[in-house]
């Protein structure tokens, strides 16, 4: 053989023995997996759809690449339950590998289709008090995942508004009784209202006609203020609520940092993006073989506190340097 005919041989030979090992892996057959989001917002929602792409941004680092291993069954219903029905029945009948999903009234529209299918939530109320766990270290069925608060942070936050605006002395919360986690809610705020000085008015709601009119009754009454948790209806409307409460002079604290970023007052709770990454290391975790039942559901570790100065101004609260100095982030 001669030394060019040797030369070539030597690099086909060493050309095959590194594509045998992706060969090799491809015939056994690195499974394509398949991830099911289901968020009930619509897409168009800028601030859910940066907490989606934190979740795909994570799973990609820890090495499922879209196309690759991994394919992404998206579905956004927006909060339209018929929808939100329809779509999860859709997405458990193409047998996903897990589920990423959120929302009090769609996690047990899941779990009524399937007990098998691993499901992963970014942020929960009260996932062994609405029963969706046996025990949040060892949750024991096919739901895991993140809680969004212990459930006496709801006092804490109360607490904040009482610090921001001190003349208050009647706050309403604002719910969805829909939601199981919403009883827990209301039951909690009226355990801390009583210590503070402040007369709890519950505000169940369905829609923003519901809000309108319940906003428009308290901004009738002196030294009123709006306490909102977590939830779907509220959050899908939160650009709506937050001008209403600003036209109607009324100061209102929030559970999540979307509603500051909308023009509202204040915010006290975990950060969601990180909720939304911290996920992916569990979906990554069911990917590669464990179980969700095995996987603790998680509560928080740190919280924020979010003050918009411009929106204190035009409700002529004056903040203390010692409150400004509490937050972790002031929007001007």
């Amino acid at each position: 053989m001669s030394d060019m005919r040797r030369r070539e041989f030597i690099t086909l030979l060493a050309g095959a023995a590194a594509a045998w090992p992706l060969a090799a892996r491809a015939q056994q057959g690195e499974r394509m997996r398949r991830v099911g989001i289901l968020m009930p917002y619509r897409k168009e929602d800028a601030e859910i759809d940066v907490r989606v792409r934190a979740f795909r941004q994570e799973l990609g680092k820890l090495g499922w690449t879209d196309g690759a291993n991994v394919q992404f069954d998206e579905r956004w219903p927006a909060d339209d339950m018929d929808r939100v029905r329809s779509e999860a029945a859709s997405l458990i009948a193409s047998s996903p590998d897990a589920i990423i999903a959120t929302g009090g009234r769609v996690i047990p529209v899941l779990t009524q289709l399937t007990r098998s299918i691993p499901i992963v939530v970014p942020g929960s109320g009260d996932p062994l008090g609405v029963g969706w766990v046996t025990s949040l270290a060892r949750p024991g069925g096919n739901v895991t995942g993140f809680s969004l608060f212990e459930v006496s942070v709801l006092g804490k936050t109360l607490a904040l508004l009482k610090q921001i605006a001190p003349s208050i002395i009647r706050v309403g919360i604002v719910y969805n009784p829909d939601n199981p986690n919403s009883p827990v809610y209301r039951r909690t705020f009226e355990d801390a209202a009583g210590p503070l000085g402040i007369e709890p008015i519950a505000i169940p709601i369905h829609g923003f006609a519901d809000i309108e009119h319940a906003v428009a009754n308290l901004a009738g009454r002196l030294g009123a203020g709006v306490f909102v948790p977590p939830d779907v209806t509220v959050l899908a409307l939160r650009d709506e609520v937050v001008a209403l409460l600003a036209r109607r002079r009324l100061p209102a604290i929030y559970s999540d940092p979307s509603f500051i970023r909308a023009g509202g007052l204040a915010c006290y709770g975990p950060d969601r993006i990180d909720l939304f990454r911290r996920s992916a290391g569990y979906v990554d975790r069911i990917l590669r073989g464990e179980n969700a039942g095995d996987l603790p559901f998680q509560q928080p570790t740190k919280y924020e506190f979010i003050l918009n100065l411009k929106t204190a101004k035009a409700l002529d609260l004056d903040l203390s340097p010692t409150l400004l100095a509490l937050a972790d982030e002031v929007i001007e």
